[in-house]
Protein backbone atom coordinates (compact mmCIF):
# COMPACT_ATOMS: atom_id res chain seq x y z
CA UNK A 1 0.00 0.00 0.00
CA UNK A 2 1.38 3.19 -0.51
CA UNK A 3 0.88 6.44 1.24
CA UNK A 4 -1.55 8.19 -1.47
CA UNK A 5 -3.29 5.61 -0.86
CA UNK A 6 -4.05 5.19 2.86
CA UNK A 7 -7.46 5.25 4.93
CA UNK A 8 -5.66 7.30 7.91
CA UNK A 9 -2.56 9.45 8.44
CA UNK A 10 0.75 8.65 9.34
CA UNK A 11 3.28 10.13 11.73
CA UNK A 12 6.77 9.45 13.28
CA UNK A 13 6.40 9.93 17.42
CA UNK A 14 9.98 9.93 17.24
CA UNK A 15 9.70 13.78 15.44
CA UNK A 16 7.83 14.93 18.85
CA UNK A 17 9.79 12.68 21.16
CA UNK A 18 13.60 13.45 19.75
CA UNK A 19 12.83 16.37 17.18
CA UNK A 20 13.96 19.86 17.27
CA UNK A 21 11.40 23.02 17.88
CA UNK A 22 10.49 22.49 14.49
CA UNK A 23 10.00 19.30 13.95
CA UNK A 24 8.17 19.00 17.05
CA UNK A 25 5.53 21.64 15.85
CA UNK A 26 4.84 20.04 12.39
CA UNK A 27 4.65 16.41 14.04
CA UNK A 28 1.97 17.90 16.61
CA UNK A 29 -0.11 20.19 13.65
CA UNK A 30 -0.30 16.83 11.65
CA UNK A 31 -1.67 14.98 14.52
CA UNK A 32 -3.70 17.40 15.72
CA UNK A 33 -5.13 17.88 12.09
CA UNK A 34 -5.79 14.14 11.60
CA UNK A 35 -7.86 13.66 15.42
CA UNK A 36 -9.96 16.23 14.14
CA UNK A 37 -10.28 15.34 10.54
CA UNK A 38 -10.67 11.71 10.76
CA UNK A 39 -10.17 10.79 14.71
CA UNK A 40 -7.34 8.03 13.24
CA UNK A 41 -3.58 8.63 13.08
CA UNK A 42 -1.01 5.50 12.02
CA UNK A 43 2.19 5.92 14.44
CA UNK A 44 5.46 4.95 13.69
CA UNK A 45 8.60 5.44 15.22
CA UNK A 46 7.26 4.60 18.72
CA UNK A 47 10.20 2.56 20.15
CA UNK A 48 7.73 -0.55 21.33
CA UNK A 49 9.98 -3.29 20.85
CA UNK A 50 8.33 -5.91 18.10
CA UNK A 51 9.73 -8.88 20.43
CA UNK A 52 7.39 -7.52 23.28
CA UNK A 53 4.57 -7.16 21.12
CA UNK A 54 5.54 -10.51 19.30
CA UNK A 55 5.78 -12.54 22.75
CA UNK A 56 2.11 -11.08 24.10
CA UNK A 57 0.63 -12.12 21.18
CA UNK A 58 1.78 -15.75 21.29
CA UNK A 59 1.48 -16.06 25.35
CA UNK A 60 -2.47 -14.89 24.05
CA UNK A 61 -3.09 -17.13 21.77
CA UNK A 62 -1.81 -19.98 24.40
CA UNK A 63 -4.19 -18.47 26.96
CA UNK A 64 -7.41 -18.66 24.76
CA UNK A 65 -6.41 -22.04 23.85
CA UNK A 66 -7.49 -23.42 27.06
CA UNK A 67 -10.46 -25.39 27.39
CA UNK A 68 -13.37 -22.52 28.76
CA UNK A 69 -13.71 -24.33 32.12
CA UNK A 70 -10.34 -23.09 32.76
CA UNK A 71 -10.62 -19.61 31.17
CA UNK A 72 -13.45 -18.75 33.39
CA UNK A 73 -11.27 -19.66 36.59
CA UNK A 74 -10.13 -15.87 34.99
CA UNK A 75 -13.40 -14.50 35.43
CA UNK A 76 -13.86 -11.76 38.28
CA UNK A 77 -16.72 -11.22 39.97
CA UNK A 78 -17.91 -7.88 39.96
CA UNK A 79 -15.15 -6.35 38.06
CA UNK A 80 -17.68 -5.75 35.15
CA UNK A 81 -15.42 -7.10 32.70
CA UNK A 82 -12.54 -4.56 33.55
CA UNK A 83 -10.09 -7.02 34.59
CA UNK A 84 -9.55 -10.72 33.94
CA UNK A 85 -11.72 -12.85 31.59
CA UNK A 86 -14.79 -12.11 29.70
CA UNK A 87 -16.33 -15.00 28.35
CA UNK A 88 -17.49 -15.23 24.26
CA UNK A 89 -20.84 -13.79 23.79
CA UNK A 90 -21.04 -10.95 26.96
CA UNK A 91 -20.25 -7.50 24.75
CA UNK A 92 -22.43 -5.65 22.38
CA UNK A 93 -22.11 -2.95 20.77
CA UNK A 94 -24.67 -0.21 22.94
CA UNK A 95 -27.34 -0.19 20.04
CA UNK A 96 -26.73 -3.68 19.04
CA UNK A 97 -28.81 -6.14 20.35
CA UNK A 98 -26.47 -9.14 19.65
CA UNK A 99 -23.54 -9.85 20.97
CA UNK A 100 -20.04 -9.78 19.71
CA UNK A 101 -18.02 -12.56 18.02
CA UNK A 102 -15.60 -12.36 20.47
CA UNK A 103 -14.21 -13.19 24.15
CA UNK A 104 -11.43 -11.26 25.97
CA UNK A 105 -8.99 -10.92 28.91
CA UNK A 106 -8.45 -7.28 30.41
CA UNK A 107 -5.24 -6.09 32.29
CA UNK A 108 -5.94 -2.80 34.42
CA UNK A 109 -3.88 -0.73 36.42
CA UNK A 110 -1.60 -2.09 39.26
CA UNK A 111 -0.15 0.38 42.06
CA UNK A 112 1.46 -0.23 44.79
CA UNK A 113 -0.96 0.78 47.10
CA UNK A 114 -3.44 -2.39 45.99
CA UNK A 115 -3.90 -5.25 47.53
CA UNK A 116 -3.36 -9.15 46.17
CA UNK A 117 -7.19 -9.10 45.51
CA UNK A 118 -7.17 -5.54 43.65
CA UNK A 119 -4.36 -6.60 41.15
CA UNK A 120 -4.51 -8.92 37.73
CA UNK A 121 -5.09 -12.58 38.28
CA UNK A 122 -2.55 -14.15 37.48
CA UNK A 123 -2.88 -17.47 34.65
CA UNK A 124 -1.15 -20.36 36.10
CA UNK A 125 -0.99 -21.95 32.92
CA UNK A 126 0.32 -19.38 31.06
CA UNK A 127 2.44 -17.54 32.78
CA UNK A 128 3.95 -15.93 30.60
CA UNK A 129 0.90 -13.93 29.60
CA UNK A 130 0.54 -11.73 32.89
CA UNK A 131 4.82 -10.91 33.15
CA UNK A 132 4.25 -9.93 29.25
CA UNK A 133 0.90 -7.96 29.64
CA UNK A 134 2.54 -5.89 32.44
CA UNK A 135 5.22 -4.99 30.30
CA UNK A 136 3.29 -4.09 27.59
CA UNK A 137 0.86 -2.21 29.56
CA UNK A 138 3.66 0.05 30.65
CA UNK A 139 5.05 0.90 27.30
CA UNK A 140 1.60 1.42 25.75
CA UNK A 141 1.07 4.01 28.13
CA UNK A 142 4.28 5.32 28.13
CA UNK A 143 3.65 6.30 24.56
CA UNK A 144 -0.37 6.75 24.91
CA UNK A 145 0.95 9.65 27.64
CA UNK A 146 3.47 11.39 24.88
CA UNK A 147 0.79 11.35 22.27
CA UNK A 148 -1.40 12.97 24.68
CA UNK A 149 1.24 15.59 25.33
CA UNK A 150 0.85 16.60 21.91
CA UNK A 151 -2.52 17.22 22.01
CA UNK A 152 -2.42 19.12 25.04
CA UNK A 153 -0.14 21.40 23.17
CA UNK A 154 -2.28 21.41 20.13
CA UNK A 155 -5.23 22.50 22.48
CA UNK A 156 -3.24 25.62 24.08
CA UNK A 157 -3.63 23.30 27.45
CA UNK A 158 -0.42 22.78 29.64
CA UNK A 159 1.78 20.02 27.89
CA UNK A 160 1.19 18.02 31.26
CA UNK A 161 -2.70 18.45 31.39
CA UNK A 162 -3.26 15.09 30.57
CA UNK A 163 -0.65 13.41 32.84
CA UNK A 164 -1.92 15.27 35.83
CA UNK A 165 -5.02 12.55 35.49
CA UNK A 166 -3.59 9.82 33.48
CA UNK A 167 -1.19 8.77 36.43
CA UNK A 168 -2.40 5.65 37.70
CA UNK A 169 -5.34 5.89 35.82
CA UNK A 170 -7.67 3.23 34.92
CA UNK A 171 -6.30 1.98 31.44
CA UNK A 172 -6.50 -1.36 30.22
CA UNK A 173 -4.47 -3.36 28.10
CA UNK A 174 -7.31 -6.08 26.29
CA UNK A 175 -6.06 -8.87 24.47
CA UNK A 176 -9.33 -9.75 21.84
CA UNK A 177 -9.83 -13.30 20.13
CA UNK A 178 -12.53 -13.65 17.69
CA UNK A 179 -12.72 -17.76 17.23
CA UNK A 180 -12.99 -19.14 13.78
CA UNK A 181 -16.45 -18.95 12.90
CA UNK A 182 -18.73 -22.34 12.82
CA UNK A 183 -22.25 -21.44 11.41
CA UNK A 184 -24.16 -18.51 10.01
CA UNK A 185 -23.80 -15.89 12.70
CA UNK A 186 -26.95 -14.23 13.90
CA UNK A 187 -26.98 -11.08 12.34
CA UNK A 188 -23.78 -10.53 14.38
CA UNK A 189 -20.18 -9.78 13.55
CA UNK A 190 -17.21 -10.07 15.19
CA UNK A 191 -17.34 -6.57 16.53
CA UNK A 192 -20.33 -4.06 15.91
CA UNK A 193 -19.97 -0.35 14.57
CA UNK A 194 -18.85 1.55 18.06
CA UNK A 195 -16.44 4.55 19.57
CA UNK A 196 -14.18 3.61 22.49
CA UNK A 197 -15.26 5.06 26.19
CA UNK A 198 -11.94 6.42 26.70
CA UNK A 199 -9.06 9.64 26.06
CA UNK A 200 -7.16 7.46 23.03
CA UNK A 201 -6.82 3.94 22.24
CA UNK A 202 -3.38 2.30 20.73
CA UNK A 203 -4.01 -0.97 18.47
CA UNK A 204 -1.20 -3.08 17.34
CA UNK A 205 -1.54 -4.98 14.17
CA UNK A 206 -4.03 -7.48 14.35
CA UNK A 207 -3.08 -11.44 13.24
CA UNK A 208 -6.13 -10.69 10.53
CA UNK A 209 -7.90 -7.45 8.53
CA UNK A 210 -11.61 -6.45 9.61
CA UNK A 211 -11.23 -3.37 10.86
CA UNK A 212 -13.15 -0.04 9.18
CA UNK A 213 -13.85 2.90 9.83
CA UNK A 214 -16.64 4.89 9.09
CA UNK A 215 -16.08 8.10 7.34
CA UNK A 216 -18.02 11.19 7.18
CA UNK A 217 -19.89 9.91 3.81
CA UNK A 218 -21.12 6.83 5.75
CA UNK A 219 -18.22 5.13 3.22
CA UNK A 220 -16.79 2.14 5.65
CA UNK A 221 -13.41 2.17 4.66
CA UNK A 222 -10.62 -0.86 5.47
CA UNK A 223 -7.57 0.35 7.92
CA UNK A 224 -4.42 -2.10 7.38
CA UNK A 225 -1.74 -0.91 9.01
CA UNK A 226 2.02 -1.52 7.98
CA UNK A 227 4.99 -2.73 9.49
CA UNK A 228 5.09 -1.60 12.96
CA UNK A 229 2.65 0.77 12.96
CA UNK A 230 0.15 1.39 15.82
CA UNK A 231 -3.12 2.51 15.11
CA UNK A 232 -4.31 5.51 17.37
CA UNK A 233 -7.91 6.54 18.00
CA UNK A 234 -9.69 9.08 19.72
CA UNK A 235 -12.41 8.14 22.17
CA UNK A 236 -15.52 9.59 23.28
CA UNK A 237 -14.46 11.12 26.42
CA UNK A 238 -11.64 13.32 24.65
CA UNK A 239 -14.13 13.83 22.05
CA UNK A 240 -17.00 15.06 24.77
CA UNK A 241 -13.98 16.99 26.81
CA UNK A 242 -13.44 18.93 23.19
CA UNK A 243 -16.77 19.45 22.01
CA UNK A 244 -16.58 17.26 18.89
CA UNK A 245 -13.21 19.22 17.93
CA UNK A 246 -11.63 15.66 18.19
CA UNK A 247 -13.63 13.01 16.01
CA UNK A 248 -14.41 9.73 18.16
CA UNK A 249 -15.13 8.01 15.23
CA UNK A 250 -17.31 4.90 14.48
CA UNK A 251 -15.28 1.53 13.60
CA UNK A 252 -15.84 -2.04 13.37
CA UNK A 253 -13.97 -5.16 12.85
CA UNK A 254 -15.86 -7.69 10.11
CA UNK A 255 -16.51 -11.05 9.72
CA UNK A 256 -13.64 -12.31 6.95
CA UNK A 257 -14.92 -14.27 3.74
CA UNK A 258 -16.37 -17.09 4.23
CA UNK A 259 -13.49 -19.16 2.82
CA UNK A 260 -11.35 -17.80 5.56
CA UNK A 261 -14.13 -18.17 8.62
CA UNK A 262 -11.66 -21.12 10.29
CA UNK A 263 -9.27 -18.55 10.58
CA UNK A 264 -9.38 -16.74 14.27
CA UNK A 265 -8.51 -13.24 14.65
CA UNK A 266 -6.08 -11.86 17.97
CA UNK A 267 -6.28 -7.70 18.38
CA UNK A 268 -4.18 -6.57 21.42
CA UNK A 269 -5.90 -2.40 21.85
CA UNK A 270 -4.57 -0.38 24.93
CA UNK A 271 -7.57 2.22 26.03
CA UNK A 272 -6.01 4.90 27.54
CA UNK A 273 -7.89 6.36 30.49
CA UNK A 274 -7.57 8.86 33.29
CA UNK A 275 -8.78 8.61 37.26
CA UNK A 276 -12.35 8.42 37.55
CA UNK A 277 -12.61 11.85 39.11
CA UNK A 278 -10.97 13.72 36.10
CA UNK A 279 -14.18 15.87 34.90
CA UNK A 280 -14.83 15.62 31.49
CA UNK A 281 -16.69 19.08 31.40
CA UNK A 282 -16.49 21.08 28.05
CA UNK A 283 -12.99 22.92 27.66
CA UNK A 284 -13.72 26.50 27.69
CA UNK A 285 -11.05 27.14 24.26
CA UNK A 286 -13.42 24.50 22.36
CA UNK A 287 -16.63 26.51 22.54
CA UNK A 288 -17.81 29.43 20.20
CA UNK A 289 -21.16 30.70 18.80
CA UNK A 290 -20.86 27.95 15.99
CA UNK A 291 -20.14 25.17 18.34
CA UNK A 292 -21.94 26.09 21.99
CA UNK A 293 -21.38 23.44 24.49
CA UNK A 294 -22.56 19.96 23.58
CA UNK A 295 -22.56 18.00 26.44
CA UNK A 296 -23.32 18.39 30.21
CA UNK A 297 -20.84 17.79 32.60
CA UNK A 298 -19.51 14.46 33.94
CA UNK A 299 -16.40 12.96 35.41
CA UNK A 300 -14.73 10.24 33.61
CA UNK A 301 -15.57 7.88 36.05
CA UNK A 302 -19.35 8.53 36.00
CA UNK A 303 -18.86 8.52 31.95
CA UNK A 304 -17.25 4.62 31.77
CA UNK A 305 -19.98 3.38 34.55
CA UNK A 306 -22.73 4.76 31.99
CA UNK A 307 -21.14 3.30 29.12
CA UNK A 308 -20.53 0.14 30.81
CA UNK A 309 -24.18 -0.50 31.27
CA UNK A 310 -24.77 0.26 27.77
CA UNK A 311 -22.89 -2.61 26.17
CA UNK A 312 -23.82 -5.05 28.84
CA UNK A 313 -20.03 -5.26 30.91
CA UNK A 314 -22.34 -4.41 33.94
CA UNK A 315 -25.94 -4.51 35.34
Amino acid sequence: MTTASRTIPLVNLSDFEHGDAATRTAFIQQLGDAFHGIGFVGVTGHGIPKVLIDDFYVAAKRFFALDTDTKRKYEVAGAAGQRGYTSFGKEKAKQSQVADLKEFFQIGQETAAMSAGERNPEVAEVPEFMTLGRELYRAFETKGNLLLRAIAIHLNLPEDYFAHYTKDGISILRAIHYPPITSEPASAIRAEQHEDINLITLLVGASAGGLQLQNQHGEWLEIVPENDEIVINVGDMLQRLTNNYLKSTTHRVVNPPREEWHLPRLSIPFFLHPRPEMSLEVLEQCVTAEHPVHYPPITAGGYLDERLREIGLKK
